[in-house]
């Protein structure tokens, strides 16, 4: 009968250090701020949610987008709230020839949610 021998794995965790860009942000401490957007215009299949995602990762912001039956996109955004207004002025700026508006509505931030998602 053979016998396996099982050999001890070491597995290294940095206690500090910068949050890699795939792994998803939570609101930094402080104040924070949130926004409840609507766009309408050309904003559904041309990849408005996913770049929406992706600009996220920019900005230390975190919340949902989603399309809506009725051809807009709607987006809640959490942070503090110079970072809402630029990646709010950076979605307005790469979409401007797709949007034809956009109605924005504060909300109370809750702290809950991890990164930008795409809802279904």
């Amino acid at each position: 009968m053979r016998m396996l021998r099982l050999l001890p794995v070491l597995v290294l965790i940095p206690l500090v250090g910068p949050v890699p860009a795939d792994e998803p942000r939570q609101n930094p401490p402080g104040k924070s701020s949130a926004r409840m957007v609507h766009y309408s215009g050309q904003v559904q299949g041309v990849g408005f949610r996913a770049t929406a995602v992706e600009i996220a990762r920019q900005h230390p912001v975190t919340g949902w987008v989603k399309n809506l039956a009725d051809g807009r996109v709607q987006l809640l955004v959490e942070g503090p709230e110079p970072a809402l207004t630029r990646f709010l002025d950076a979605i307005r700026t790469r979409w401007k020839k797709n949007i034809e508006k956009e109605q924005i509505e504060e909300k109370t931030p809750t702290g809950k949610f991890q990164g930008l998602t795409i809802l279904r």
